[in-house]
């Protein structure tokens, strides 16, 4: 399973969004852009793809931005990745060559690993990310 850039940054932006969820404070994507170094056109274009996925609602007017549609216990890393990625890739370039014993092995394997990947990120939600956040760090969350 390859995580795209595009989905990391996109769960560095809904972690920001979690922070502020408990504080139901809407994020602008300028805030974000700023804090991370990351082009506001580039959010703007994720946070399309995030409130068409229903995982965020915007907020209009001089205070308003972006906030978690649900719960930050509720949105899996998983879920975002495969809204950005697409699915988890269930097919091998090993698959063009002859069936044969090697080849079918590792296709497995490849398969198998891929699974792991994704019920990995399957079990940590945006919650968990702020939960594993270093003592020394800029977050204060509670649930």
């Amino acid at each position: 399973m390859k995580i795209s850039a595009k989905a990391e940054y996109t769960c560095l932006a809904m972690a920001e969004l979690a922070v502020q969820h408990q504080r139901s404070h809407p994020t602008s994507l300028k805030s974000i852009a700023e804090k991370y170094g990351l082009s506001h056109p580039f959010l703007m274009q994720i946070f399309l793809q995030l409130k068409g996925g229903r995982f965020v609602r915007s907020i209009r007017g001089a205070s308003g931005g972006y906030q978690l549609a649900e719960n930050p216990e509720n949105i899996r890393l998983s879920d975002i990745v495969e809204l950005i990625d697409g699915p988890p890739r269930q097919t091998s370039a090993l698959a063009d060559l002859p069936q044969l014993g090697l080849s079918q092995s590792l296709q497995k394997i490849w398969n198998d690993v891929t699974i792991a990947e994704h019920d990995a990120l399957s079990e940590i939600t945006l919650a968990d990310v702020l939960r594993r956040v270093p003592n020394n760090g800029e977050v204060d969350f509670q649930i």
